[in-house]
């Protein structure tokens, strides 16, 4: 008795409300505990444990798509009891509709809308399966088979059906809601509108310079059931239609790991041995996309539209271009960079411009965009064409729009699966060519989110699904160009809440301060022993770190102090406080020294000012460059300067080391010149002399004169004596 009354309240509680689970594989629908205010009201779902749910799975529909009126049409899957007591009375059975979706908007409303008044209203009487008893942790299976003249489907379009399992006839304890399309072939021909799909290979930079890695999570994801694994293995079976976009700087990552590699830890930096799964996985995406449309996005996929708004739109173009550079390099010649895929899908006016101004590989010409940064002006019943036009600056720049409900039917989820995936989108897509007034094909665009999570299995499945289909062609994406006839769009709309999301003023200011300072190097030496350090600062303006500023943050840190610490290679020698240099007299030149410790050769102007012109003159002199070996050669300029006559001491002068166009390189020295004054006191020391000797020779001429008189007057005294 005690055992009954828990197993009726578990029941009693499972079968308020049904709710929708599902497993990657599979489809599953599963009770859990809710609040039910009538059974035809929305529910709210609240957490449950594993003991009171009964999961009902469909795992097959076979065929997936219906042709005529007496095709066999199989639906199998199972039911687990997980309610921790064992359920007596079961009865699985299918519900259906004789009346097709209206339009895509109903299609959504009944996937969205899980109450029981969406539910189809006709059971069908051939399938049903009665369960006796399921025990407590045990699973069973069941299968209905049944044609299209029993569900009574008429004419072309996608139906609505509900497999829903009950107790004791009456209490539904889960249900499960998908759909079936019925094509018959006595329907009037549809066009089959061309669909191109985009799958994404873009990751987050790993590395910070070009020696260093940030993280060690790239191994990960290249090997075993890892993310970028499953690329590959999707890649390898793919139809050669399918528009692959790659992020450069991810093949660069990984080749880098080929011959072994740096991370930087806790304690230092660790050493990593060569990676033979990351040169695996370079192999596998170059031979599996050797005949296919690849499009290489701006190396590191910078945050575009974040850069053009702080005032770096320079690094866009050097992006673009060394995204180019090295998808040709690593995955294939000839990779187009064209095509433009900003982050979120979504770009304003501004950055468009910067995009579309570019020379070469740096310019945009087409751009994949969400459909909520490209709307309708007005809203309609039918699909609209993926592409129309948008005006920059440099004239037009195609705009396509991914469909964002058949762009999620290749993402795994919470309310997907591989079975009820291929279902809704074979539906949405039959619905699609169906719309009234279509009298060409229309181009239709998927791309799942840039940086997905894929499911090999469901991927792989609705690609084949889709190149089956008589209503669709599979096309490259460089095919989609705006159509004759298109409903018109509002234009670029680009809202608050997007800007938020960017990456802002504080976060791009140090790496806005690495890339000035990295300009420097490149502009001393043009030898590429050197590294220009474009690739990591753009991997610090990378738009993966929007949601991880403060892992970006560090990459920024690490490229800063891998920047200063080539700078400082070329450094002005002895430059201390207690250095001091002495002129000797009114002029003279003083020695400026600058060490290269580089491995390359230099060329740097020295700049020299007197921060007390009275006190101390620099002089003209017919050239301030200097040409310096590396590997710790150094270079002297000779800096002639002119002490004032008025008097001596010590003077400063700050020296400048600058590049050929100008521009500080380093910061500036102050140098403390002692001026001796030898001039003026020399003047008085001769001075000096010159009034001694005067002294003296009237002293001898007086003490002569003397003589003389004592001598006249001796001579008169004898003569008198006389």
């Amino acid at each position: 008795m005690i055992r009954k009354a828990t197993l009726l309240a578990v029941l009693s509680i499972a079968s308020l409300a049904p709710m929708v689970a599902t497993t990657p594989g599979t489809a599953a629908a599963t009770t859990r505990t809710s609040t039910a205010v009538s059974t035809t009201s929305t529910t709210v779902n609240t957490a449950v444990s594993a003991r009171q749910g009964l999961t009902l799975t469909v795992s097959a529909i076979t065929p997936e798509w219906a042709k005529g009126q007496a095709d066999v049409i199989k639906i199998s899957g199972t039911i687990r009891n997980d309610t921790g007591a064992e359920l007596p009375q079961l009865l699985v059975r299918l519900r259906y509709a004789p009346q097709r979706f209206a339009d895509r908007a109903a299609l959504e409303t009944y996937q969205a809308d899980q109450t029981d008044a969406t539910l189809p209203g006709s059971v069908s009487s051939q399938s049903s399966v009665s369960i006796p008893t399921l025990a407590a942790g045990a699973s069973t299976p069941w299968e209905f088979t049944l044609t299209p003249a029993q569900l009574q489907l008429a004419s072309f379009g996608a139906y609505p059906i509900a497999v829903e399992v009950q107790q004791q006839g009456w209490r539904r304890l889960a249900v499960q809601r998908t759909f079936l399309t019925y094509a018959p072939p006595t329907q009037p021909k549809l066009p089959r509108n061309r669909l191109a799909v985009v799958l994404p290979v873009i990751d987050q930079p790993h590395r910070a310079d070009d020696g260093t890695f940030a993280d060690d999570e790239l191994s990960a994801a290249l090997t075993g059931k890892g993310r970028l694994a499953d690329l590959a293995r999707i890649a390898k079976t793919a139809p050669k239609t399918v528009t692959w976009f790659v992020e450069p700087s991810l093949l660069d990552d990984a080749n880098a790991m080929v011959k072994g590699y740096r991370v930087t830890a806790k304690n230092g930096e660790a050493t990593r041995p060569a990676s033979p799964e990351a040169a695996q996985w370079l192999a596998d995406m170059r031979s599996a996309l050797a005949t296919s449309p690849v499009v290489a996005t701006p190396y590191a996929d910078p945050d575009v539209t974040a850069l053009v708004h702080q005032g770096l739109d320079a690094l866009t173009g050097r992006a673009l271009e060394l995204g180019a550079q090295k998808a040709g390099e690593l995955l294939k010649p000839g990779v187009q960079a064209a095509v433009n895929w900003p982050a979120a899908g979504r770009i304003d006016a501004d950055a468009l411009d910067a995009l579309a101004v570019g020379k070469g590989s740096a310019q945009v010409r087409k751009v994949l965009l969400n459909s909520t940064n490209l709307p309708l002006q007005t809203p309609v019943t039918v699909t609209p064409d993926a592409a129309t036009t948008l005006d920059t600056v440099n004239g037009p720049v195609t705009a396509l729009v991914a469909d964002p409900v058949l762009s999620r039917a290749f993402e795994p989820g919470a309310s997907s699966s591989t079975v009820l995936s291929k279902q809704r989108f074979i539906a949405e897509t039959a619905m699609i060519a169906a719309e009234p007034g279509q009298t060409a094909p229309r181009s239709l665009v998927v791309a799942p989110s840039r940086r997905w999570d894929p499911n090999p299995t469901l991927v792989s499945g609705l690609l084949k699904t889709a190149g089956g289909l008589p209503w669709l062609t599979l096309t490259p994406l460089d095919s989609v160009k705006p159509a004759k006839t298109r409903v018109p769009r509002a234009g670029l709309t680009y809202t608050d809440a997007d800007r938020k999301e960017e990456l802002g003023a504080k976060y791009l200011t140090p790496v806005k301060t690495a890339w000035e300072k990295a300009q420097l190097t490149s502009l001393i030496t043009t030898d590429k022993r050197v590294s220009s350090f474009d690739a990591a600062v753009l991997r610090s303006a990378s738009s993966a770190w929007r949601n991880q500023t403060r892992a970006g943050r560090a990459v920024t840190k690490l490229v800063d102090g891998k920047v200063q610490a080539t700078m400082n290679k070329v450094s002005i020698t002895g430059a201390d406080p207690d250095w001091l240099l002495t002129l000797a007299g009114s002029n003279g030149v003083v020695p400026i020294s600058v060490k290269n410790t580089m491995p390359a050769q230099v060329t740097v102007d020295v700049e020299v000012t007197s921060n007390n012109p009275r006190l101390l003159r620099v002089e003209p002199q017919p050239s301030n460059r200097l040409v310096i070996g590396g590997d710790g050669q150094s270079g002297t300029l000779q800096v002639p300067l002119t002490a004032s006559p008025r008097g001596s001491g010590d003077a400063t002068v700050t020296v400048q080391l600058k590049t050929s166009d100008g521009r500080p390189y380093g910061k500036p020295v102050k140098l403390t010149i002692r001026t001796t004054g030898y001039t003026g006191v020399a003047l008085v020391i001769v001075g000096a002399a010159l009034t001694v000797m005067m002294a003296a020779v009237v002293t001898r001429v007086l003490r002569r004169r003397s003589q003389r008189r004592l001598a006249r007057a001796a001579r008169t005294r004898e003569s008198e004596t006389v």
